[in-house]
């Protein structure tokens, strides 16, 4: 897919502004110094994620962070969309949807088993949204977390 780019050190400049805003919007209180930790090793390579630009390079439209585990449940290994930004001025385009979907693809393809994301409870345009890009609710299943 050629609106999405696996990002590299050399592209923090252009996506750290984004999580910032992605953060400030959803009201995370983290700083850029715990931003930029938790996203340099990603750019780096690390195997527990990776994170793609969406749009052109230069000027990038979002960007989507993916992370992966093991799930018995599921067979093997499974991955979590951790965070999924459009700039609200061009939101409502498709861009979104085609980064998922594309990233969908492409972890189905390597072997990935199931992909994962937590939405916000209340929000139905987020769910119509999910729905759309064929993520189901799982009754009786909630996401829980335990900051250590």
């Amino acid at each position: 897919m050629k609106s999405l780019h696996l990002a590299t050190p050399e592209d923090a400049a252009r996506l750290f502004p984004l999580v910032a805003a992605f953060h400030t919007e959803r009201g995370f209180e983290t700083t850029e110094g715990q931003q930029s930790a938790a996203l340099t090793p990603l750019l780096e390579g690390t195997p527990h994620g990776a994170v793609w630009l969406i749009g052109p390079r230069k000027a990038p439209v979002g960007y989507i962070v993916v992370t992966f585990g093991w799930s018995v449940e599921f067979g093997g290994l499974d991955a979590i969309v951790d965070e999924l930004y459009i700039r609200p001025a061009v939101r409502r385009r498709g861009m979104g949807f085609e980064a998922l979907n594309g990233i969908a693809k492409a972890l189905k393809d390597a072997g990935v088993r199931a992909l994962h994301l937590e939405a916000d409870r209340d929000d139905e345009d987020v769910h119509r949204f999910y729905a759309r890009a064929r993520f189901k609710a799982r009754e009786n299943y909630m996401f829980m977390s335990r900051v250590l």
